[in-house]
């Protein structure tokens, strides 16, 4: 049975890569760790419970703080690019759900890059290239696409072409996990205000706590 902190949790796992694609896309690099961890998720397909998906709650740290921005309503806070990948998304998931064949392919392309990451890094250029051509095959044909915006050459350079479709199907696995526990859009919608107290709340009593 889910509660609010697995879906809030799962929602800042989602928040978290759309984090990371504009990052990579404006800046041309993000937090290194925070890579690593976001394509971690990938690779946990029998998980136990939330937790277990994530790792550890505090590798979330960078979605909940970017979950209370964008749905607290501050203006000054709120990034349109990053609102605009997290509901195309979560499109491309309901989409994705629909299509057995291509749910079929994706496993396959994310099983590939699993066993290649048991020889390299999990944030090697060989295995993002293969997350990143799984992403272009399959959910990139999809309508309507995300279109990523930043700096030309960020987007253009192979190497973060690559990593920013590898953080949109991690992104992916997080709109699949918020979906298998009960959430939608509506919820995001109708109970914004639960999600950001409980997102300050594992910010404030699980992780910061942790760190004092």
């Amino acid at each position: 049975m889910s509660t609010l902190r697995d879906r809030t949790l799962a929602l800042a796992g989602l928040f978290q890569a759309a984090t990371l694609v504009k990052e990579v896309a404006t800046r041309g690099m993000a937090d290194r760790h925070d890579v690593e961890m976001t394509l971690r998720t990938l690779f946990v397909t029998d998980p136990q419970d939330t937790d277990d998906v994530y790792g550890r709650v505090e590798y979330l740290r960078t979605g909940l703080q970017t979950l209370i921005d964008q749905l607290e309503g501050r203006s000054g806070k709120r990034d349109l690019d990053i609102a605009r990948y997290v509901v195309g998304l979560l499109h491309l998931q309901r989409k994705l759900k629909k299509n057995r064949p291509m749910l079929a392919r994706v496993a396959e392309g994310i099983e590939r890059a699993r066993r290649q990451s048991e020889h390299y890094a999990i944030d090697h250029p060989n295995v993002i290239a293969n997350l990143a051509d799984t992403y272009s095959e399959t959910l990139s044909t999809l309508h309507p696409r995300i279109m990523v915006s930043g700096e030309s050459q960020h987007l253009t350079h192979p190497d973060n072409a690559n990593l920013i479709r590898a953080l949109l199907l991690a992104g992916i696995r997080s709109a699949v996990l918020w979906d298998q526990l009960g959430g939608s859009r509506w919820q995001i919608l109708l109970h914004r205000r639960r999600l950001v107290d409980e997102a300050r709340r594992i910010l404030d009593e699980e992780i910061l706590r942790h760190f004092h």
